[in-house]
C-alpha cells in the first residue's frame, strides 16, 4: 500500500513538473491481491494522489492468477473498468496456462529477463521470446521485455516488434532527483 501510494505521488508530483506522459507501474504482492478491500484501497490512493488510474499499471504474476479465480476475475475487472492496465508479470516463469490470457482482463505480458538473457545466443530461448511475442500480438496485448542489458538483445527485440523493452541497457534504477535528470536529458 505505502507503495503504490509513493509511486502514485512522486509520478503525479512529475506529470505537475513538465512530464505529462509518465506512467507508473506497480507490483501486486499476492498477499494484497488477496485482501477484500484491494480496489477500494486502490481506489483511495488515486483519489488522495490525484493520479489519473490511466497512468497505473498494476502487475501481478501468475501464481496469483491460480487462488479463488471468480473473486480475482472481479477484482481485475473492477480495476481494468478504472482505467488500470493489468500486467502479467515474469511470463512464461510460473504456471504459464495461456488458459489465463483469455479468462482474465490481462492488457499486458512482461516477458521474464530468463528468456532475454541468452535470446541472442540461445536460438530455444529466441524461438520462445518470438512466439510469446506473436501470440500477444494476436491477442493484442501489450509486451514488455524485461532485463535488456545489451544492445543486440535490444535490436533482437525491435526487429521481433516488441513493443516497450526495459533494463538496465537504459539506466539502472535511479533516485527520483537522478530520474528526473535522466528525463531532463532525453
Amino acid at each position: 500500500e505505502w507503495c503504490l501510494r509513493t509511486a502514485c505521488r512522486q509520478t503525479k508530483q512529475w506529470q505537475n513538473e513538465g512530464y505529462p506522459n509518465l506512467k507508473v507501474s506497480v507490483n501486486l504482492s499476492g498477499r494484497q491481491f488477496a485482501q477484500d478491500n484491494l480496489v477500494e484501497m486502490v481506489q483511495d490512493i488515486l483519489h488522495e494522489t490525484g493520479f489519473d488510474p490511466h497512468h497505473l499499471e498494476l502487475e501481478l504474476t501468475e501464481s496469483i492468477l491460480i487462488q479463488h479465480e471468480e473473486k480475482i476475475i472481479k477484482k481485475l475487472n473492477a480495476l481494468k473498468d478504472m482505467g488500470i492496465l493489468i500486467s502479467m508479470d515474469d511470463f512464461g516463469t510460473g504456471y504459464s496456462s495461456l488458459s489465463y490470457l483469455k479468462k482474465f482482463p490481462i492488457g499486458e505480458l512482461k516477458i521474464d529477463r530468463s528468456f532475454i538473457k541468452d535470446v541472442t545466443k540461445n536460438p530455444d530461448d529466441a524461438a520462445l521470446v518470438d512466439a510469446i511475442l506473436s501470440m500477444a500480438r494476436s491477442l493484442k496485448l501489450k509486451t514488455v521485455a524485461e532485463g535488456v542489458e545489451t544492445l543486440e538483445q535490444l535490436m533482437f527485440l525491435v526487429e521481433h516488434k516488441c513493443e516497450v523493452i526495459q533494463g538496465y541497457y537504459f539506466s539502472r534504477p535511479l533516485p527520483p532527483e537522478s530520474f528526473v535528470a535522466l528525463l531532463a536529458a532525453e
